[in-house]
């Protein structure tokens, strides 16, 4: 780091940024002017991925802003249990990524299988147009095509796609009303409808999971696979919930942290 860098990193540290932020920030924004708008927003309270606009997601850099989630280190587990169970299959697999915010599990899907000359078929699905959007630009920006459908789950997805998918993976909303507040202050910065779900079968933030895990088998192949991330206290909900569904194969993983987060169920 240059002199000037360094001295002005110092000077965002003393305005209260932590010094990594600092850095960051300083790195990204050469204009005086747009550091210190960028500053503004981080001392707001505004996310750092947000105020730089875009963050990395495995192999991916993805543009990111307030119409969708940020992507976080667990659902880049997800991916890796995806990949790994679309390794044991042969052909061209058909993916659909439910609720595909920025589009980082689906194209990160669609970018890694086509490094191992794999060419799949992605359908990502939104019910925000925003945020279906924000997909699109992060599909061009990495050279990739997917079909993308504005849709609540699977409703406005093509009907001919029943039975025919080979693997469906989703971070639906899994969090309960009353739990928000206890959770990182971030979050609230973050889109509502993509984090908070009303609760079902007596489990907080459930209903979303519910309505995912209920509907998947229909779309799925014989063989096929549901990956799905969920809240750390729903492990049993989820697993009960899957078998109820008809999945003939159901396990739960826990992520790097040690906490329930997983689910894997197989038609």
């Amino acid at each position: 780091m240059t002199d000037a860098r360094a001295a002005r990193t110092a000077e965002l540290v003393g305005a209260g940024l932590e010094p990594r932020e600092a850095r960051w920030l300083v790195e990204e924004f050469v204009d005086g002017e747009a550091l210190e708008r960028a500053t503004a927003r981080r001392l707001r309270g505004e996310p750092l991925q947000y105020v730089i606009g875009h963050w990395p997601f495995r192999s991916l850099d993805l543009d990111v802003d307030a119409r969708a989630l940020i992507p976080r280190p667990e659902t880049e587990e997800l991916v890796e249990v995806a990949l790994g169970e679309l390794a044991t299959r042969g052909g061209a697999p058909t993916v659909v990524d439910l609720g595909c915010g920025s589009g980082a599990i689906g194209l990160a899907l669609l970018y890694e299988l086509a490094d191992r000359g794999v060419a799949a078929t992605l359908y990502a699905l939104d019910e925000s147009a925003d945020a279906l959007t924000l997909a699109k630009r992060n599909a061009t920006k990495h050279g990739l095509v997917a079909n993308f459908v504005l849709s609540s789950w699977f409703d406005a997805l093509d009907d001919t796609l029943r039975g025919r998918v080979d693997l469906v993976v989703a971070n639906p909303p899994y969090v309960g009303e009353a739990a928000l507040d206890d959770l990182d202050p971030v979050l609230r910065h973050e889109p509502r409808d993509a984090l908070v779900a009303p609760d079902a079968r007596g489990v907080a933030g459930f209903a979303d999971l519910e309505t995912v895990i209920t509907q998947t088998p229909a779309w799925l192949r014989p063989g096929g696979v549901l990956v799905c991330e969920h809240g750390d206290n729903q492990r049993d909900a989820v697993l009960e919930l899957a078998t109820l569904a008809g999945f003939g194969s159901v396990v739960d993983l826990d992520d790097l942290a040690g906490l329930p987060r997983i689910l894997v169920a197989r038609r």
